[in-house]
């Protein structure tokens, strides 16, 4: 009992000299009420001091609440001046530019890092109203910025928040300019973070210059010229953004192309941080799209198309026999690298080790430099270490990289523009994007992509699926040996198993509290027969399925 009451007492302790130091008198209030509930709220406060939100190659991300633990104006100060101070220890010169979405809270930590920035006398250049992510990264380059701090959670639950950092071409490298910081920067930015003193000592400057609609007009141009001009446009487009900030982007730069405006629905037209037509503003999700569909299947649309909130992830649904199948982030990257390897886009295509093997397959048969990296457009876009250009990247969590001197990140809006054009093209030759498909899987065989992931409300249940997979590693996957197994500690916490037909990668998400694994069976075609191979490689990657669950133990 004395230990516990000793426990409680430094945690009020730490509370209490939060308190003294956080500048939101709102969250005060907030922490306030925590400490009056004690002993009873011992746990949420516990909860709320069990750490600093860790400052990672995402950034920041984390629930909207008081405490060091969550994401409030006190930790975004804290986290401005580390990051102001680390760029001047680094010698970095020029501007930093700032973007934020349309969550609770963005607004207010876009302005107080600008004032961070402009209290250490540097200059601070604010995005002109809640933008996609892809504007910010286009921003970083276009503008010659030192950084760039994009304030968005991107698909996470209404009550979170993030704070992610890009880098320009002078402390990023050419490969890094505009992209999202990796090691050892973020282990730097975060020490100069922890050396923060009492946030009463962080000078405020003005709130910075605020950027005009040139801005993302030059976005928009950049982004349509993606396209072919001379190709065809006739395609009915269903979209939604997700009540994210996509929708003014994209319609514009559909317009810009030469297409016709996508029919939007409407519930979700406009940005709402509560997002309040779906319970996980995440287009992978069940039921995220199901307004989508129906939009589409009422306009008669060709294809519909969604964004996640902060519009750099990209989802496609194409009617089928009646209905409406979302595509895999696996079948777009392929539709979309083979669309531009038809059109002759020569240089390095790229994709993570957690996606489908397809990519190198059609990249070695048409003679194309080919990469795989960790997951992670950070990765993506560094990928062959610069020796053949990036053209294209992609990973299967619905990212895509069309153009790498436009944005150097995943750009749900480019990404919808070069879907929109392989469509109409299709469409002008009576076919589809299925039919396209077919077409790859009867050169290439069926690539079967899935994915077993478990959401979890404790993280040890992550740790212990690891441990039991590394403890307890299958020798046969489908009734066939494993022939090779890659543990990539601790570069990365993934596994790999591989059989002659199949693939397995294991890991924890890097952005939510899930244990993830990627599944893919490759199943050839016989004469031509393409629907029968793909029946045969869906049972058995659903067997594979239920082999993995019960290694790791779920």
């Amino acid at each position: 009992m004395a230990a516990e009451t000793t426990d409680l007492d430094d945690l009020r302790a730490r509370a209490e000299r939060w308190l003294d130091d956080d500048p939101d008198p709102a969250d005060r209030d907030e922490l306030r009420a925590v400490l009056a509930g004690l002993p009873g709220s011992a746990p949420e406060l516990a909860d709320r001091f069990a750490g600093p939100l860790a400052f990672g190659t995402a950034g920041l991300r984390g629930p909207l609440r008081a405490g060091p633990n969550g994401m409030n104006l006190a930790v975004v100060t804290q986290a401005a001046a580390g990051l102001v101070g680390w760029l001047a220890d680094q010698g970095g010169e020029g501007p930093l530019v700032i973007g934020y979405d349309a969550r609770r809270g963005s607004l207010a930590f876009a302005e107080r890092t600008a004032q961070v920035a402009t209290g250490a006398g540097r200059q601070a250049l604010l995005l002109p109203r809640p933008l996609p992510t892809p504007v910010l990264a286009f921003a970083v380059r276009h503008l010659g910025a030192v950084a760039g701090v994009m304030v968005t959670a991107s698909h996470n639950p209404p009550q979170d928040n993030g704070y992610k950092v890009y880098l320009g071409a002078q402390l990023g490298g050419e490969l890094g300019a505009g992209a999202q910081i990796v090691p050892p920067a973020d282990a730097g930015i975060e020490a100069a973070i922890r050396a923060v003193g009492p946030l009463a000592q962080v000078p405020l400057g003005p709130p910075g210059q605020v950027l005009g609609d040139d801005l993302v007009a030059g976005y928009v141009e950049r982004a349509a010229a993606v396209v072919d001009p001379a190709g065809p446009r006739d395609l009915k487009v269903a979209y939604t953004p997700l009540h994210g900030v996509g929708a003014a982007v994209l319609t514009a730069a559909f317009a810009r192309a030469g297409f016709a405006t996508p029919g939007v629905v409407p519930e979700q037209a406009e940005p709402d941080p509560a997002f309040p037509t779906v319970s996980f503003p995440n287009p992978e999700e069940p039921g995220a799209v199901d307004k989508l569909v129906a939009l589409a299947g009422s306009t008669g649309a060709d294809i519909a198309i969604a964004n996640d909130p902060d519009a750099d992830r990209c989802a496609v649904a194409v009617p089928v026999d009646g209905t409406w199948r979302m595509l895999r982030g696996d079948e777009v990257g392929v539709l979309l690298a083979d669309h531009l390897m038809r059109r002759g886009v020569t240089g390095l295509y790229a994709t993570t080790i957690v996606s489908s093997t397809l990519l190198r397959a059609m990249a070695a048969a048409r003679g194309l430099p080919y990469d795989e990296t960790l997951t992670g457009f950070k990765w993506i876009v560094r990928a062959g270490g610069g020796r053949e250009p990036l053209v294209f990247g992609y990973e299967e969590a619905l990212g895509y990289c069309v153009a790498p001197e436009h944005v150097r990140d995943k750009d749900g809006i480019t990404a919808a523009l070069t879907v929109a054009e392989l469509a109409a093209g299709l469409k002008a030759e009576g076919r589809t994007l299925t039919d396209r498909l077919d077409e790859l899987a009867a050169e290439f065989g069926v690539h079967h992509t899935d994915q077993l992931s478990v959401r979890v409300e404790d993280l040890r249940v992550i740790a212990d699926g690891m441990a039991r997979i590394r403890a307890a590693t299958p020798t046969a996957l489908l009734g066939r040996p494993v022939t090779e197994v890659s543990d990539l500690l601790p570069e990365a916490d993934v596994v790999i198993l591989r059989t002659d037909a199949a693939r397995v990668v294991i890991r924890p998400s890097g952005t939510e509290p899930k244990l993830k694994a990627y599944l893919e069976v490759v199943e050839p075609v016989t004469d031509g027969d393409v629907p029968s191979a793909r029946r045969r490689a869906h049972a058995l990657v659903t067997e594979l399925r239920n082999e993995i669950a019960a290694a790791l133990g779920l």
